[in-house]
């Protein structure tokens, strides 16, 4: 809701219902969307605003905010924020890791903020974990700004790779990685080649047999034709499983973001059920670096999806219905997409 007075800096005010005599009630600070020029104590808890900025170029911005803390922006996108980058890293991390037993090799390509990294870290199987990130720049500042992200370079395992991850892949041996994790930018720009046809090919090459690929894949609120397209090119590469799963991170649009969890064919990888729980990994929690989102109750939930999403997906997506006895369900309602934004509705 974004009351008139916000804009002016004033508290925003609502009538009054039932029993109550009509009069104007002040909105707790926390209904009030925030904005650059509200006072931050009247729109404090969904504050987003970054307050002091901290680094800056044309591409590339770090600054703080009174409720996420340091905020990192690329191109005028949120990419992380210190309270719910917990959200995005852990799950992108385990929920492909803890699904097969005892990776050894692992490649990032992107996430060079060093969160992945960190994850991957977890676990004690992983003898190498390579990243290729193409720019050194987002690597410097999260060095600067974000430690508790770029703790995970210090990890002796890590080889870092500044360039080109198509060269890159291309370069790298048949069958090297047992997983590998997409944590680029949306894919627009040179990021696009990232979930196009060639490059998913060319992963799936570098991957054993039975290796998975966890990949951003947006949000289903916004772009469920991304979804479709991204789904389509994975089904025809990746003949061992494929499925779209989601996680909720308050700072990106819409709220949540979506990931493909791949499988290459060979042996059988049942995405649903954590074969590899981090909840029995030695060492997993090492340093007093609790996790703070993931653990194999959300590993399950992140397969659970919406009916609309369900029902736009279907004929795309790998169901966790295949894999399990099916159930009597209602007819679910026909869907649409409407045009432009991608958002769906029922009809």
């Amino acid at each position: 809701m974004e009351a008139g007075g916000a804009r002016s800096g004033s508290a925003a005010y609502t009538k009054g219902s039932g029993d109550d005599d009509g009069s104007l009630k002040p909105v707790p600070p926390c209904c009030v969307k925030a904005k650059a020029g509200v006072p931050e104590s009247e729109a404090k808890c969904h504050d987003t605003v970054v307050k002091q900025a901290k680094y800056n170029t044309s591409t590339t911005q770090c600054g703080q905010s009174a409720t996420y803390g340091n905020v990192l922006v690329l191109d005028g996108i949120v990419q992380l924020t210190d309270k719910d980058e917990c959200a995005y890293q852990e799950m992108v991390t385990h929920l492909p890791l803890c699904s097969i037993p005892s990776p050894q090799n692992v490649l990032v390509v992107g996430g060079g903020d060093g969160g992945v990294l960190r994850e991957i870290a977890r676990h004690a199987s992983v003898e190498n974990i390579h990243i290729c990130e193409i720019d050194q720049l987002v690597i410097d500042v999260c060095r600067d700004f974000f430690p508790n992200l770029y703790v995970g370079f210090k990890d002796p395992r890590v080889r870092l790779h500044v360039g080109d991850a198509v060269d890159f892949l291309k370069e790298a041996a048949e069958g090297k990685y047992d997983a590998i994790i997409v944590d680029s930018s949306d894919p627009i720009g040179p990021a696009q080649v990232l979930v196009e046809k060639p490059f998913i090919q060319t992963i799936a090459r570098a991957l054993r047999p039975g290796g998975v690929l966890c990949n951003l894949a947006e949000s289903m609120w916004l772009h469920t034709h991304l979804i479709q397209d991204m789904l389509s090119i994975c089904r025809q590469t990746f003949k061992g499983a494929v499925h779209y799963v989601w996680t909720s991170v308050p700072t990106y649009p819409s709220g949540t973001i979506g990931f493909l969890l791949c499988a290459k064919e060979g042996p059988s990888v049942n995405f649903l059920t954590p074969v590899n729980p981090i909840e029995k990994l030695e060492g997993a929690t090492k340093g007093g670096r609790e996790l703070r989102f993931y653990n194999s109750e959300m590993h399950r939930a992140a397969f659970v999806l919406p009916t609309f999403v369900r029902r736009e997906l279907e004929s795309y997506n790998t169901s966790a219905e295949e894999e399990k006895p099916k159930e009597s369900v209602a007819e679910p309602q026909k869907m649409k997409i409407l045009p432009n934004n991608a958002i769906l509705m029922a009809s």
